[in-house]
């Protein structure tokens, strides 16, 4: 499965199944995990035995059945572009637990964060935490009557980007199509391109938390789209791959 393959497939899974991520997968995720922490400097954990930051309907709201295993998305306090990284490597780790078949979801504050039990050292911060096991085929009814509860309609692709021109390159549309699939909090797709004298950057308008998470996972949805690499922080500028680059 490719990485386009996998946006298209990948949805915010709820509903998980009694059954253990399975061995393998596990082993999967951790050596992602661990190639992931050493590119970001954060401190991603893979929590196999989570269910009890879910238990109960005061804690998830009942908005989440059967998570057992989540992925702990903690890093520096200290590092300015924290948020933005947490979407990012977030994302990119989604992206790869969806082609091993998993279902995820990201969540904000829908879980115990005091019980989590997940190591944080000093000057780090757990951001949120990303749900990831088993999950039957289809999404059930009370899946799909949460989302719609939780979810805004997502935005036309005009409505995600300005540009000075009428005609924007295809490789342009390529990456704004992979951005309208981009997860973002309660789908408010925040995150704002700018086609300007053949640039292209990203911005959110209101720096906070979540907002920013959302700013890392839409450039990941962008970057897979395009073909090419964005730098950290609001407003950072997108670099297109030459022919030469991906040979």
């Amino acid at each position: 499965m490719t990485d386009l393959e996998a946006i298209e497939k990948r949805c915010s899974r709820r509903s998980y199944l009694s059954t253990t991520i399975p061995t393998k997968s596990q082993h999967l995720l951790n050596e992602i995990i661990e190639q992931l922490n050493k590119q970001s400097g954060l401190s991603i954990q893979l929590i196999i035995d989570g269910s009890s930051s879910f238990q109960g309907v005061r804690k998830s709201y009942g908005m989440f059945s059967g998570v057992q295993s989540f992925i702990a998305m903690v890093g520096n306090s200290t590092d300015i572009n924290l948020r933005e990284k947490i979407g990012y490597y977030g994302e990119l780790l989604i992206l790869e637990a969806t082609k091993l078949g998993l279902g995820t979801c990201w969540v904000g504050g829908t879980y115990d964060r005091k019980h989590c039990p997940c190591k944080i050292n000093k000057n780090e911060e757990l951001v949120c935490v990303i749900t990831v096991g088993l999950v039957q085929e289809k999404q059930s009814f009370k899946e799909k009557a949460i989302y719609k509860l939780a979810h805004r309609g997502s935005k036309p692709l005009e409505m995600l980007y300005y540009s000075d021109t009428e005609e924007v390159p295809e490789w342009f549309l390529s990456g704004m199509k992979a951005v309208q699939k981009a997860p973002s909090a309660v789908n408010r797709q925040p995150v704002r391109f700018v086609y300007q004298a053949g640039e292209v950057s990203a911005s959110v308008k209101e720096v906070t938390k979540y907002e920013l998470v959302d700013l890392g996972i839409a450039k990941v949805h962008f970057e897979i789209g395009a073909g090419g690499k964005f730098s950290f922080g609001n407003k950072a500028v997108f670099i297109k791959y030459l022919p030469s680059d991906l040979s």
